[in-house]
């Protein structure tokens, strides 16, 4: 049994070891071929070692000599290891040479160029061993999606207690002052309606940081029914009312009518009001909300249109990041959360749709959900009504 034999054999009995980056690669060479001092042709691939890399999760690369590369799987090439028969990456190349001559396995993370042009890194955990004489084994895993959600944890993280913690010392602030008041009946009433709004405050961002969670959790929309959409926009138009009032702002709502989707109806009511929310908050005195549906195809499409301050065409891709604020002074005074769009994406992707947004600073916005709509599917008399997503 030759090296390869070997190599081939022991690959596809610990295929269940190597479904991770970290597992333990096992390689025997033939007494054979040890004995034998004099140079051989290097072989190629049998079948099982080719089947054996194909499987594996994590991309595979097999240097021959000179650094040729024998064979690279499909994630191989997909990361951009490998191109006109070569590793492309310096930092694994020096790696192999590495190995090559000190013949200790090497195991490191890496940050790899994502292609030959542009900034993009990619970041991948990479384990180079000495398989055969004659090859060497490159196995890379992409961490880059791990990394960003860690980083996105750890943000979030960071943003909430910075969030919590500005009513949360509001309330303690003026908790002392009113004590120190008490003799005051004026200034205790100032301050508790000043504590009654941190505290409000501080109630609606707590409960869309549970909400916010409860979105990111697969399966979030849970049972889903036929929503209609024109109680839908009612509702949230409705439940935004009151703040529109206050800064005498005109709500009206139009479109198509009788449409319907696929979802949860209190989801679907929050992301609405959400939008009419954001909108009144930024528009100004006396100004006009408009909330209109229209059927694009097989699409329900909502908008949310303002006459508000706008957003810079440079910070318009950022709107829907959890605590990011285009006025963060503004949307203090308003008690906004820096939550509402971020919800409102995650309510459109678990229904199959997205949100978009148009603006220009000093012409305000519109906001635009998409829902995949149902239409009645046609049965015989005494059958049940059922409706089918188009």
């Amino acid at each position: 049994m030759n090296g390869f034999d070997g190599l081939a054999l022991l690959l596809a009995g610990g295929l269940g070891l190597l479904t991770g980056i970290g597992a333990t690669l096992a390689f025997r060479v033939s007494e054979r071929a040890q004995k034998d001092t004099a140079p051989l042709p290097e072989p190629e691939l049998d079948d099982g070692l080719v089947r054996a890399l194909a499987v594996l999760r994590s991309a595979a690369v097999v240097l021959g000599d000179d650094d040729v590369v024998v064979r690279a799987s499909a994630p191989a090439h997909a990361l951009g290891l490998v191109r006109d028969g070569r590793l492309v990456p310096p930092a694994i190349r020096d790696m192999v040479t590495a190995v090559r001559r000190d013949g200790v396995i090497l195991d490191e993370e890496l940050q790899i160029p994502r292609g030959p042009l542009g900034p993009g890194l990619l970041m991948v955990q990479v384990r180079v061993a000495q398989v055969t004489p004659h090859h060497v084994l490159v196995l890379a895993e992409d961490l880059t999606q791990a990394r960003r959600i860690d980083a996105m944890r750890r943000d979030f993280v960071v943003n909430v207690s910075h969030e919590l913690k500005t009513p949360v010392g509001a309330l303690q602030l003026l908790a002392e002052t009113v004590h120190d008041a008490a003799d005051d009946p004026d200034a205790v009433r100032r301050f508790t309606d000043r504590m009654q709004s941190e505290a409000s405050r501080l109630s609606a961002l707590v409960h869309e940081i549970i909400e916010l969670s409860r979105l990111q959790v697969a399966g979030a929309v849970g049972q889903v029914a036929v929503v209609d959409v024109d109680a839908v926009l009612a509702e949230a138009v409705d439940r935004a009312r009151t703040a529109a009032d206050a800064k005498k702002v005109r709500l009206d709502l139009g479109g198509v009518r009788g449409t319907t989707v696929l979802g949860q109806h209190d989801l679907l009511v929050t992301a609405v009001r959400n939008l009419v929310d954001n909108a009144v908050a930024y528009s100004g005195e006396a100004s006009h909300v408009g909330v209109g549906v229209r059927e694009a195809g097989d699409l329900v499409e909502i908008a949310v249109v303002d006459e508000g301050i706008g957003i810079p065409a440079d910070e318009q891709d950022r709107v829907f990041e959890r605590f990011y604020r285009v006025d963060p002074a503004r949307s203090r005074d308003t008690g906004g959360t820096g939550l509402g769009l971020s919800i409102v994406k995650h309510v459109a992707a678990d229904h199959g749709g997205d949100v978009s947004v148009w603006s220009q600073p000093g012409r305000g916005s519109t906001f635009t959900m998409r829902l995949p709509r149902t239409t009645p599917t046609p049965l015989t008399t005494g059958d049940t009504v059922r409706e089918t997503a188009s």
